[in-house]
C-alpha cells in the first residue's frame, strides 16, 4: 500500500486525506500547528492517521507522495528534505485531479479571481451544468471529487498551489492579470511570481483554452516570449478584438468561432471596470462549454458578488462603509479606491507583501481624506503616505479602527476597509478581518 503524507490539517489537507483514503492510500496528516476540532473529529471519522504541534520527520520521510498545504514554502528544511530523497511533494489541485474525468475550468491572476470564479460557476449552473466550485474559495477540491460525481469543476487557483502541479491541465484556463504579490515567496523576483502563474497553461495542447486580458502588459509580454500550446482567446476593454471579447459603444461584444453573443455592459449586476473583465471572463468560459445566449444574458444580470470585495455594508448618517478586507494587495486597492466616487477614509494596513504603494499615490492625493492604519507595523503606510493626507491615526483593533473612521467621516464621505496587506497579523484570514469590519459597523 502506497504511503500518502498531508502536510497540514486544514480545508485542503483533510480533504485530500479523504480521497486518499478512499484511494487506497496508508493516509498521515501532520500538522505543525494546531488542528481545529471540526477537521479532527473528521479525521477519526474516516480513521485517519494524524498528529498536530509537531512534524515527526520518521513518519513523513518515509512517504511515497506528499500533498503540502499551499501556505508551506518550499525552502522550508522539512520539504527540502522530501525533494533531496526524491519524493514527489504536490499541490491538493494535482492530487485530486488524478481521480475526475470533469472538465476542468481553471482560474488565476493576482485580483479578481474569486469573483471570475463565483460568476462563471453561476453561469455554468444556471445553464443547467453539473459543476462543483472549489479550489481557494469554499470547500476542498479533493474532498468534492471524493464525495461528488460533477461534470465540471470551477476552480479558483492561487500560485502557490500551481507551483504544485506536475499533470494538472485544465481544459479552459483563464489569467485574469498579474500584478506584483506574494514577493516574499518568489525571492522577490516578479518574473519567478508570472513564470508561476502561467504555470496554469503550462500542460494545455491545442484543444485547449486560454481566456486572458489583453490589456494587460505583463501577460502579453510574457507570451511573446513564451508562447502556449492552448489556443488563446483574449477580452479587453481598450481595443477591438477578431476573436474573445471586447468593448464596442457601451456594449460587450463576445465572438468565439464564428459566432456572436452581444449584450449592453450597463445590463451587468457588477459595476467598476475590473468586473466588467471578470464579466467577460466568465461569459467568454461559458460560451466555451455551450452555455446559450439567453442563459448568459441572464445570468451574468442576476449574479450576487463576493463577500469581503466591495460590499456595501450600511450607511450611517449618509456615510457609506464599505468591506474590500479581500483586497490585500495594492492593484486590488487601486480598483476600490477607483471605484468610490466620494471622498475616503481609507482603513488600512496589515502583514506587508513587498508592497509598492507608488501606483496608488494619485488616486490617494485625489480622493482619500484621512488613513486610518491598521496593523501591527504600520512603518511603510506612514513613510508612504505621511505627507500626502492631511491625517493618519495609527490604531491596534478593528472595533478602534472603525471608532476613528466614524469621528472622521463627513456626510457624503465613503469609509473603506481596503487592506492591500495579508491579514494574519491581527486576524485569522481575510473572511475574518471583514466580519470584524462589519460587526464593528453595526455596533456604531
Amino acid at each position: 500500500m502506497k504511503r500518502l503524507v498531508v502536510l497540514g490539517g486544514g480545508e485542503s489537507g483533510v480533504g485530500t486525506a479523504i480521497l486518499g483514503k478512499q484511494q487506497g492510500f496508508e493516509v498521515f496528516v501532520s500538522d505543525r500547528g494546531k488542528i481545529k476540532e471540526k477537521y479532527r473529529d473528521v479525521l477519526e471519522h474516516f480513521d485517519i492517521d494524524w498528529e498536530a504541534e509537531k512534524h515527526t520527520e520518521a513518519k513523513i520521510l518515509n512517504a511515497d507522495l506528499v500533498m503540502k498545504s499551499p501556505g508551506i514554502p518550499d525552502t522550508v528544511p522539512l520539504v527540502k528534505a522530501l525533494h533531496d530523497k526524491g519524493i514527489p511533494v504536490i499541490s491538493e489541485i494535482e492530487f485530486a485531479s488524478r481521480y475526475t474525468d470533469a472538465t476542468l475550468i481553471g482560474i488565476t491572476g493576482s485580483n479578481g479571481k474569486t469573483t471570475t470564479t463565483m460568476l462563471t460557476n453561476h453561469l455554468l449552473k444556471e445553464g443547467g451544468l453539473n459543476v462543483g466550485m472549489a479550489g481557494n474559495i469554499g470547500d476542498s477540491y479533493a474532498k468534492m471529487v471524493a464525495e461528488n460525481n460533477y461534470d465540471f469543476y470551477v476552480l479558483e487557483i492561487s500560485s502557490f498551489q500551481l507551483d504544485g502541479i506536475v499533470d494538472f491541465k485544465p481544459h479552459i484556463a483563464i489569467l485574469t492579470n498579474i500584478t506584483p504579490d506574494h514577493l516574499d515567496r518568489y525571492d522577490y523576483k516578479f518574473e519567478n511570481y508570472v513564470a508561476s502563474k502561467f504555470r496554469i497553461a503550462q500542460n494545455q495542447n491545442e484543444d485547449d483554452f486560454l481566456i486572458y486580458d489583453a490589456d494587460d502588459p505583463v501577460i502579453v509580454a510574457w507570451l511573446e516570449k513564451h508562447p502556449v500550446k492552448s489556443k488563446l482567446l483574449p477580452f479587453s476593454i481598450e481595443q477591438e478584438l477578431g476573436e474573445g471579447a471586447y468593448l464596442k459603444n457601451n456594449n460587450i461584444i463576445l465572438n468565439i468561432t464564428n459566432e456572436t453573443l452581444e449584450m449592453t455592459k450597463d445590463a451587468l449586476a457588477l459595476e467598476g471596470k475590473h468586473n466588467l473583465k471578470n464579466s467577460m471572463a466568465a461569459m467568454t468560459a461559458a460560451k466555451l462549454v455551450s452555455i446559450r445566449k439567453a442563459s448568459i444574458r441572464d445570468s451574468i444580470a442576476n449574479f450576487q458578488g463576493a463577500p469581503h470585495r466591495l460590499e456595501n455594508v450600511l450607511k450611517i448618517h449618509h456615510v457609506q462603509y464599505i468591506n474590500d478586507s479581500k483586497a490585500t494587495n495594492v492593484n486590488s486597492v487601486f480598483y476600490a479606491l477607483d471605484s468610490v466616487k466620494t471622498p475616503i477614509v481609507w482603513i488600512v494596513g496589515g502583514q506587508d507583501k513587498g508592497n509598492d504603494y507608488r501606483e496608488l499615490m494619485p488616486l490617494v492625493r485625489e480622493k482619500v481624506k484621512a488613513i486610518v492604519c491598521l496593523g501591527l507595523d504600520n512603518e511603510k503606510i506612514k513613510d508612504a503616505f505621511g505627507n500626502v493626507v492631511d491625517l493618519m491615526v495609527e490604531t491596534f483593533a478593528m472595533d478602534e479602527a472603525v471608532k476613528v473612521a466614524y469621528k472622521i467621516a463627513e456626510r457624503g464621505d465613503t469609509v473603506l476597509l481596503s487592506p492591500a496587506c495579508a491579514s494574519f497579523d491581527l486576524f485569522q484570514n481575510y473572511e475574518d478581518r471583514g466580519n470584524q469590519f462589519k460587526a464593528a459597523v453595526k455596533n456604531l
